[in-house]
């Protein structure tokens, strides 16, 4: 697909993707710009995209960079804080972006005016970054494919303090291009050259969902083993629902970025089974709405819960902040699992449920509530 098509009209997965990365960036920003006030002699924040693509799509859709900076805009601290530099190869690109941006309302409140560049993504770039101690960054890296997507450019960013980076890639291209030689350079980038190889060796015989899987875990273990101590991938199918296009990954070191993205992208899933996300925007999911019917991950929650814990005595919130990394869970559903394991009789609680309020019907299960598990006989 090339970049002229994939601009006529904006893909719902790609309103959804938009969607995710402008939400974070505001929590982010929220989170992030108090501690710079107070540490920074000249307290800035930055946003950078550097495949920003064009300012709209044909259909009149806005791109990301202009969601962005439209929140920018509108917000006080972010007027006087926000760095923003946006890049494209293409110039047509560049020509367009520049033209949607100098005609967001109240874009002239920016203290810094956006940088729109027309570069090509390769290792200057990254040099520039590795040399540099950034100001608290979300990067945002969306290629066609894969070129110029690489683990140096990602740890490049977020080697610093308060700097995450969310990057969309195409599935598809990234399966195919570990068998095709013609292309190494750009998958040793990406994976470096000794996972490339080995994940390579892995897919072969590998039915397409195990192929994806192993694709997907290897790019997350690369990351983790880069420092980026927190990885989330969310997964976007084709129209049809039975094949991935692209997925997002969101890279932090600091579990709070995590926990705030989890959130996000458990919101903008498709799918809940028993109030739990499946981190997938499937199109099909709202034809096909007892696909999942078998799966029950909260049941599983609370098996899981009773084998970790056991014999232990800590409160709600402890129970989430030890277990919750790498787990589909967010926060409401451990309180929905730990409400639901005291109504069997399978934990106690302090205080227990007859002495805590309750809110839509429900008893409430609070952070500071003390959960008793019982020892394995």
């Amino acid at each position: 697909m090339n970049g002229t098509s994939f601009f006529d009209e904006q893909k719902e997965q790609s309103a959804i993707k938009a969607r995710i990365v402008e939400k974070y960036f505001w929590v982010w920003a929220k989170v992030i710009i108090p501690t710079v006030k107070k540490s920074a002699p000249e307290p800035r924040i930055a946003y950078i995209d550097l495949f920003a693509g064009p300012g709209r799509y044909k259909d009149g859709s806005k791109s990301t960079p202009v969601k962005v900076l439209e929140t920018a805009s509108s917000e006080p601290d972010m007027q006087n804080m926000l760095v923003s530099i946006f890049n494209d190869a293409d110039p047509e690109n560049v020509n367009s972006l520049r033209n949607a941006i100098e005609s967001i309302p109240g874009i002239e409140n920016l203290k810094y005016c956006p940088q729109i560049l027309n570069n090509e993504v390769g290792n200057s770039i990254v040099e520039t970054f590795q040399a540099a101690k950034l100001i608290p960054t979300l990067f945002f890296v969306d290629p066609w494919g894969y070129k110029g997507l690489s683990l140096q450019l990602i740890n490049s960013v977020v080697k610093d303090w308060g700097c995450d980076c969310i990057f969309f890639f195409n599935y598809n291209r990234i399966n195919m291009g570990l068998s095709n030689d013609a292309v190494k350079e750009h998958m040793n980038a990406l994976f470096g050259q000794l996972r490339a190889d080995q994940v390579g060796e892995q897919l072969k015989g590998l039915n397409p969902q195990e192929r994806e899987l192993t694709v997907v875990e290897a790019i997350c273990e690369a990351l983790e083993e880069m420092g980026g101590e927190y990885v989330l991938p969310f997964r976007f199918k084709h129209e049809s629902g039975n094949r991935t296009s692209h997925h997002l990954i969101f890279v932090s070191k600091h579990v709070k970025g995590y926990e705030i993205m989890k959130e996000i992208m458990a919101k903008e899933s498709s799918e809940q089974m028993q109030g739990v996300a499946s981190f997938e925007y499937n199109p099909a999911t709202l034809q096909q709405p007892l696909l999942f019917e078998l799966t029950r991950p909260l049941d599983e929650l609370e098996t899981m819960l009773l084998d970790t814990f056991s014999g232990r005595s800590m409160t709600m919130e402890e129970v989430y902040n030890q277990h919750h990394v790498r787990k589909p869970y967010i926060k409401k559903n451990y309180k929905a699992a730990l409400g639901s394991l005291e109504a069997q009789s399978k934990i106690s609680a302090d205080p227990p449920a007859n002495k805590r309020r309750k809110m839509k019907g429900e008893i409430t299960f609070a952070d500071s509530v003390k959960v008793v598990f019982p020892a394995k006989q």
